[in-house]
């Protein structure tokens, strides 16, 4: 488990800030950061805030500690790597009992100075982009902002695309059972995919398409591919009703009922190509993973 809560001894009376720094040897970066999110206990299991002095004679820390299973680096310089993520493995924890994630290999490889420059869903595999140091994580975090990125996907989809397609449809949080849902709405935030058909298998009526986020809202692909009823195959969100989502989400199905359901186990979508420009010189990288129809 990433997340080993360890004690250490209290031998000179200062405040939880210092000790981490001075003691524990994390930087300030880290332990304001486990302070804020109530990482830092006192030998009662009560949670230290900032500033705290030390009364108790041991504090417990959990820190978090990578694992590895083997992932390596698609490649790297010395400011930064692209690793080529499988489906069904998330990118950061989001609880301190997520046993693997991404941020595993990144933070083995590269120690704790390593960041991600932008993530994907758990079930999206595909390019993922890692700053190695403070200096490249604020350049390539900002040309993220500033949409200086060229991003290619790959999906598999349900029906026929015969042409071109670029929506523009506005994305907005929706408002049902599945809080991490979203919707197009004409109240929503600009947002806009150009689509290109690949081939269309027509035996399996699903189509393989190209897809280019110029915005980059949360689901954005999979949003606009199914305002336009042709949803990702496999998605476990959009395209079906939210009663069954819910039901997949939650792990309620099994793996051949979902299949049924959604059309595979995982989600069919696939963080093919990334394009940017670094230092003065320019990069681009494709997913050595298969992903064909």
């Amino acid at each position: 488990m990433p997340y080993i809560l360890k004690k250490f001894e209290v031998t000179e009376k200062k405040t939880i800030d210092d000790f981490l720094v001075e003691d524990v040897k994390l930087t300030i970066k880290l332990s304001q950061s486990l302070l804020s999110k109530g990482k830092v206990l006192d030998e009662n299991n009560k949670r230290l805030q900032k500033k705290q002095t030390i009364k108790s004679d041991f504090i417990q820390v959990n820190i978090y500690e990578p694992i590895t299973k083997g992932l390596k680096p698609l490649f790297e310089t010395d400011h930064f790597a692209i690793f080529d993520k499988p489906s069904g493995l998330l990118v950061h924890p989001s609880s301190i009992n997520n046993e693997y994630t991404l941020l595993d290999e990144i933070r083995y490889h590269f120690k704790n100075e390593a960041s991600l420059v932008h993530r994907i869903d758990k079930e999206t595999s595909g390019l993922v982009l890692v700053a190695k140091n403070r200096f490249s994580e604020m350049i390539l975090k900002e040309k993220f902002e500033n949409r200086e990125f060229k991003k290619t996907y790959k999906a598999i989809v349900k029906g026929e695309i015969k042409n071109n397609i670029e929506i523009n449809t506005p994305i907005t949080n929706d408002t049902g059972i599945i809080k991490i849902k979203m919707k197009t709405h004409e109240d929503g935030k600009k947002s806009s995919t150009f689509i290109k058909p690949i081939f269309y298998n027509k035996s399996k009526n699903k189509t393989l398409i190209q897809a280019f986020p110029i915005t980059g809202r949360q689901h954005q692909i999979r949003v606009h591919l199914d305002s336009i009823n042709h949803s990702i195959i496999g998605d476990p969100i959009y395209g079906l009703e939210e009663e069954i989502a819910d039901k997949i989400l939650t792990k309620k199905v099994t793996d051949e009922e979902r299949i049924v359901l959604s059309g595979d186990i995982r989600l069919l979508l696939h963080a093919y190509s990334l394009e940017f420009e670094y230092l003065g010189s320019k990069y681009k990288f494709s997913s050595k993973q298969n992903f064909e129809l």
